[in-house]
């Protein structure tokens, strides 16, 4: 059963999307691929994305990888939350290190390793998901308990589960 939500896969090949697929079948719920970069930014605008795959060169005879560094700062200006991996079958250090000063999550090289490409993609996504202390979803739940019995510190603990004396040490009182 796929435990992350939503990838989009920007890739000028259309051959690479189906091995993608396959390779990615049972992590991601869903799965969108795009041909153009130019149609990143609207499908992000119409589509709830967890994480973008893309490639670094989209024109034909281009391999510097500078049309890829391109659409991550674009995407970064106006969705920053969403981590993007970079791709490319043309990489060296200085490339990805770009790659990442830019903002990219991380990079990996095509031909990839299916197992490498799955933890780079769920490292990025599960470093870019806050985790809140225990502590604090606990204290968060005391306030709204509070607030929904508007006050009423003894009508709060009793929906709490807890006595008043305690309820009191919660809420720092």
């Amino acid at each position: 059963m796929a435990h992350y939500g939503t990838i989009l896969i920007a890739d000028d090949n259309p051959s690479i999307f189906t091995t993608l697929e396959i390779c990615l079948d049972g992590v991601f719920k869903r799965i969108i691929t795009l041909t153009r970069p130019d149609d990143i930014l609207p499908t992000l605008n119409q589509e709830e994305v967890d994480i973008i795959l893309l490639d670094m060169n989209f024109s034909l005879g281009v391999n510097n990888g500078q049309e890829g560094l391109f659409w991550v700062q674009a995407i970064h200006r106006r969705h920053p939350h969403i981590p993007i991996v970079l791709m490319t079958a043309y990489a060296d250090v200085k490339l990805a290190v770009k790659g990442l000063k830019s903002g990219a999550s991380d990079f990996v090289t095509k031909p990839w390793d299916n197992r490498e490409l799955i933890r780079v993609l769920k490292d990025a996504i599960d470093a870019n998901t806050e985790v809140v202390p225990l502590e604090k979803m606990e204290e968060e739940h005391v306030r709204k308990v509070v607030d929904k019995c508007h006050g009423n510190i003894s009508r709060a603990a009793e929906l709490l589960e807890i006595s008043r004396q305690r309820l009191y040490k919660k809420l720092g009182k």
